[in-house]
């Protein structure tokens, strides 16, 4: 049965992966798990000056578009799909020193991504401990009750990256009053009052709120008035 045309893209040598295994037209060299049509015939790699070239799969574009910039001579593999009635590419045959050229430059692009993120969580890093230091703050500055450990706590919890908490909110970046108070709320809140065990007991939310806001304007009362005495 005779091969299907294989598509002949402009400047680009195509190999075959055939569905049955073919011999030489050439050298009679058999089966061949890679061939070149000529005329129709099937030829294997040496007898069309291809052997030396080693094959990459596809998968990698950065690896096949260096490996093939980096190589004198390439070809691009490809099998025909029956269900679709077309010929896809498998990858490509390169030199195998380009190859390693190639992976080099990979490899190099690689380490520089790793040291750039690693720059860029220090950078972070370093902007969340001073957003954490100046919502300290801001806390001990509205409470002065507040122990300096509990008030940092607080700041640390709220401004979390990607945690959706009040210190990640656009009040919370520009320390709004009404932010730092609420995630001064949320923490004693859940620290200094029974609501959690009242939420896991099937309270609903709105309620276990109502019955714990006493405790939390005794506690925020009691930091507040702390800076009054000193006054």
């Amino acid at each position: 049965m005779a091969l299907p045309a294989t598509p002949s893209p402009p400047g680009r040598l195509v190999v075959v992966q055939p569905l049955k295994r073919k011999r030489c037209a050439g050298c009679r060299r058999g089966p061949l798990s890679l061939v070149v049509l000529e005329d129709g015939a099937p030829r294997c790699l040496d007898c069309v000056d291809l052997g030396h070239l080693v094959f990459l799969s596809r998968g990698d574009t950065a690896l096949t578009r260096r490996s093939r910039e980096e190589s004198t001579l390439s070809a691009v593999v490809v099998r025909f799909n029956r269900r679709k009635s077309r010929y896809e590419r498998q990858g490509v045959l390169v030199e195998e020193a380009a190859l390693i050229r190639a992976e080099a430059r990979c490899l190099a692009d690689a380490e520089a991504r790793r040291r750039r993120r690693a720059r860029d969580a220090r950078r972070r890093a370093a902007e969340d401990e001073r957003f954490v230091v100046a919502f300290t703050a801001e806390i001990v500055r509205l409470f002065p009750g507040c122990p300096t450990g509990r008030a940092r706590a607080i700041a640390v919890h709220a401004s979390v990256r990607g945690s959706g908490r009040v210190g990640r909110s656009a009040a919370g970046r520009t320390l709004s009053e009404g932010a730092v108070i609420a995630a001064v709320v949320a923490a004693v809140r859940h620290v200094d009052t029974p609501y959690d065990e009242l939420l896991m007991g099937g309270v609903p939310r709105y309620e276990a709120r109502r019955r714990i806001t006493p405790a939390v304007e005794s506690v925020l009362r009691t930091w507040r008035r702390a800076g009054e005495d000193v006054g």
